[in-house]
């Protein structure tokens, strides 16, 4: 019997333990975002390896505000805090070296001390700081002097010129400084980009002014405001940047977080640079950022906007610090949701980890992020703590397959994107890579399957390209076969269509079907005469109308389904419902605003007249509609203007013959025609504000008489 509680016992144990395991397993799910912006799971790329807190660095006492986190070359850890006025430096393996910047002697021979100093930046040769309320940046050289490891070397203050506001308030917290001494320094208060200085601490010029978010309703409010009223409204300036790092290149990262959300949100959805949270720029301030990822970088892809459980994290992601780590490799942290996004050079989507909460590898209050080698370190604002992530294996097969890449060891790059996908089958950047490497071999079929797989279609097209190139070559005899018997099927057919009409001038009584139909060829050139038969000769019909537009339907069902990779790289199709609801709800909105309004206006057309005339002046569309389909199976994406080319002039003909057959079918003038049909179009606009009004207002009813019956159901 003791045995069986001693069994029991250590049951119980291990189902502890395992819970345990478990529980550290759940501290948080690395993920990607597909193409519709959905979660996908990911292998771990880093997993938390340890949070050290203030007694195991052996620091003198515990940090208050730590704001800032800096490595060196030889992997020493700095930090800045903020509360102390001063910087703690570490060793690689996080233990307390040294501490400056609260005590030293100034170029004045004269007792200082930073003071709640925001960033830092490591060279070589010196320590730069951002003495946030002193307004200005000290130098610590990084050569000793006596017992001092760190001694003071120079200030450079508020710089000064004529481009810079007078009233402006300087307050650096964070820098970067290039190879050759130039500063680049995020003011908190500055709003016209970062500020350039030269070695000597001269102003040298604005980099990357945030464009100003305001909507358009503000703009159209302004205009009518006189100058003093706009003096006194609300001053709309960039938004300020928050921070920022260089790589060896010579480009400078920037991060904000005080961007509208909206705005933000819609930049990352179009990957556009404008209100986009984080960029790279060059010496003149031009964001460089590639941004070849299914979103431009950002942060979270997808958010709520509102939640009634307090425990959600709502709006966008609120960047706060950029880290640059190996082979092109760079990631953001979202202070909203203590997460970490990294993105290759080529702005493509890596992985995503953390969260908030408790465990180990949670941050309450992220501040911070760096590399150390292959160590992430995350600074925890709250928790004053470090938390270190260590690189997985699946990490390092990353790197090592991004470092072929890059070194164009393009056969050894397949076999890591091979094992990438043996462990991540939804890592559409390991696909791209072998896609390119079966591209460089000439395997151009094999290749567009995987750039399709990832959906990316610029190397689909240029694939697609050299891919044509080979069948044409190998079927060069059938394609002059191909156009010659297009263009006799095209003769043959407008032929008979003329012959046809013809015939159908001098007949009297019932026409058949086929005439009817096929007196839409006679309107394609001759739209007037060819409109007043219509009307007066009755060469045309309802069905025969019908039928052109029942075609015009099918051709856009057509394309919404039949169209080539290229141009529908999502699949995306529609039914042939909501093609018929697109063409016949405008047609019949036409109809009726045009027949109301002509009825007032001395219109000679009736409500059928109308409709007839409007029915065959759909009829290009199928002729040109249909071969821009065909043609997405031939062309690339350097021709897709072919495509819209074609689909257009169906469009502008079919307007050319809207307003000639409603010029005709009155008996309107020019001008008295034009003004009727912008009349038609906001008549079209009011029918369908009363129509939304109308249905809104039986919605409501619906819903009071069904309350009634609900009440006296209760009642009863």
């Amino acid at each position: 019997m003791k045995k069986s509680y001693s069994f029991i016992a250590l049951l119980l144990c291990l189902l502890t333990l395992v819970g345990g395991v478990g529980s550290f397993a759940d501290a948080y799910t690395s993920y990607t975002y597909s193409i519709a912006g959905v979660p996908v799971d990911s292998p771990d790329a880093y997993t938390p390896d340890r949070e050290v807190k203030w007694e195991a660095m052996g620091l003198p006492e515990n940090l208050v505000n730590p704001s800032d986190l800096v490595v060196d070359e030889d992997e020493n850890v700095y930090i800045v805090d903020t509360g102390k006025n001063c910087i703690y430096m570490l060793d690689k393996y996080y233990k307390y070296i040294t501490h400056f910047g609260n005590e030293f002697i100034n170029d004045q021979g004269v007792p200082d001390s930073l003071n709640a100093p925001g960033g830092m930046f490591v060279t070589e040769d010196y320590i730069y700081v951002a003495d946030t309320e002193n307004s200005r940046i000290v130098l610590f050289s990084r050569t000793p002097e006596g017992d001092v490891m760190f001694p003071f070397h120079s200030v450079i203050q508020e710089p000064s010129s004529e481009v810079m506001e007078s009233d402006a308030i300087y307050k650096p917290v964070a820098l970067a400084v290039d190879d050759v001494g130039n500063l680049y320094v995020v003011s908190s208060t500055t709003y016209m980009g970062v500020i350039v200085l030269n070695a000597e601490g001269e102003f040298q010029s604005f980099l990357g002014a945030q464009k100003v978010s305001v909507d358009a309703a503000t703009i159209l409010w302004q205009s009518f405001m006189t100058a003093e009223q706009r003096a006194q409204s609300q001053s709309y300036v960039p938004t300020e940047y928050n921070n920022i790092t260089i790589d060896e290149e010579g480009f400078v990262y920037v991060t904000s977080s005080s961007i509208e959300e909206s705005a933000q949100q819609a930049a990352i959805e179009s990957k556009s640079s404008d209100y986009s949270p984080v960029k790279k720029l060059n010496s003149s301030g031009d964001d460089v950022m590639v941004r070849g990822g299914f979103f431009g970088p950002g942060g979270e892809v997808n958010v709520i906007w509102s939640s009634k459980e307090s425990s959600d994290i709502i709006g966008a992601s609120k960047i706060i610090d950029v880290a640059l780590g190996e082979e092109g490799t760079w990631s953001i942290i979202d202070e909203k949701r203590s997460k970490v996004y990294t993105y290759d050079s080529y702005g493509r989507l890596l992985h995503i980890f953390g969260d908030k909460g408790e465990m180990l590898g949670n941050i309450k209050m992220a501040e911070a992020i760096v590399y150390q080698g292959t160590r992430i370190l995350i600074l925890d604002k709250t928790e004053l703590s470090l938390t270190v992530y260590e690189r997985t294996e699946y990490g390092d097969i990353l790197i090592d397959a991004l470092h072929n890449d890059n070194e164009r060891n393009y056969d050894k790059a397949v076999e890591d994107w091979e094992k990438i996908l043996q462990r991540n089958g939804n890592f559409d950047a390991a696909y791209v890579g072998i896609g390119k490497s079966l591209y460089r071999s000439g395997k151009w079929e094999e290749s567009m399957e995987y750039f399709k797989s990832a959906y990316d279609t610029t190397n689909y097209s240029n694939a697609f390209k050299e891919y044509r190139k080979e069948v044409a070559q190998k079927f060069i005899w059938l394609i002059p076969i191909v156009a010659i018997v297009v263009v006799i099927g095209l003769v043959k057919l407008f032929g008979w269509a003329a012959k046809v009409n013809k015939a159908g001038i001098l007949k009297q009584g019932k026409r058949k079907m086929h005439e009817e139909v096929l007196y839409a060829f006679h309107l394609f050139g001759h739209p007037f005469d060819g409109f007043w038969d219509l009307k007066h000769e009755k060469r045309g019909s309802v069905r025969g109308a019908t039928f052109w537009v029942v075609l015009a339907v099918l051709s856009f069902t057509y394309q919404a389904v039949g169209q080539a990779y290229l141009f529908n790289p999502t699949g995306a199709t529609s039914s042939i419902f909501v093609q018929a609801v697109s063409i016949l709800m405008p047609l019949f909105l036409w109809v009726a605003a045009n027949w109301c309004l002509t009825t007032l206006m001395d219109g000679e057309g009736s409500f059928k007249d109308i409709y007839i005339a409007v029915g065959y002046s759909l009829a290009p569309l199928p002729f040109f509609v249909i071969p821009s389909v065909i043609c997405t199976h031939f062309f690339s994406l350097n021709e897709a203007g072919v495509v819209t080319l074609l689909v257009s002039i169906g469009w502008i003909w079919v307007a050319l013959l809207v307003v000639c057959g409603m010029m005709v079918t009155h008996g309107y003038s020019l001008l008295k025609n034009v003004i009727t049909c912008l009349m038609t179009i906001v008549g079209m606009a009011f029918i369908m504000f009363i129509g939304l009004l109308f249905t809104g207002l039986i919605q409501k009813i619906v819903g009071f008489i069904s309350s009634i019956i609900t009440e006296l159901s209760y009642r009863m």
